[in-house]
């Protein structure tokens, strides 16, 4: 079945898909933004105690809970890197939280798949250069994912991502 791409603005946390993806910390703590909002929307206290099981994440690695009260079953987590002037290696780790994300996503059966703009927020990602990095490594992709929802906070991001879908 063919890779379909879209490009939507939402709330992530109502995105009926089976997975949505967590821009988490290294701890896996929730914060602010994106995490803060799928950990409130999940249940704070449940995943929570999921994500203290696992320990951490480290940068461009992912790893995976259950969606709780969400109506995706699944929070794939991936901590994005944080920008410092993109010659140390941001690019590379963004690329590989997408990856990575796609691969877990193929280990519990996902399908639908739902990212937000990983690293846009407060690790200060030039949302432009990000959502290339988002839509070239998953067209690239090699995943049993059927569908790609990039998920963006404002106008701005959505009409990049979509000047990027063409």
């Amino acid at each position: 079945m063919a890779l379909l791409l879209q490009a939507v603005q939402s709330d992530i946390t109502a995105e009926r898909v089976d997975a949505v993806v967590n821009a988490a910390n290294r701890g896996l703590s929730g914060g602010g933004g994106v995490d803060g909002a799928i950990h409130r929307a999940a249940g704070a206290e449940r995943l929570q105690a999921a994500c203290r099981a696992i320990g951490e994440c480290r940068p461009g690695e992912a790893v995976v809970t259950d969606g709780f009260d969400l109506p995706a079953r699944f929070v794939i987590h991936t901590v994005g890197p944080i920008w410092r002037d993109g010659t140390a290696g941001e690019p590379e780790i963004l690329a590989s939280c997408y990856r990575n994300a796609l691969r877990v996503a193929d280990e519990v059966g996902a399908r639908s798949v739902a990212f937000p703009a990983i690293s846009t927020g407060a690790y200060r990602y030039p949302p432009g250069l990000a959502a290339e990095v988002a839509v070239t490594t998953a067209r690239a992709a090699d995943t049993d994912v059927t569908l790609i929802r990039f998920v963006a906070f404002d106008s701005a991001m959505l009409a990049r991502y979509v000047e990027l879908l063409g």
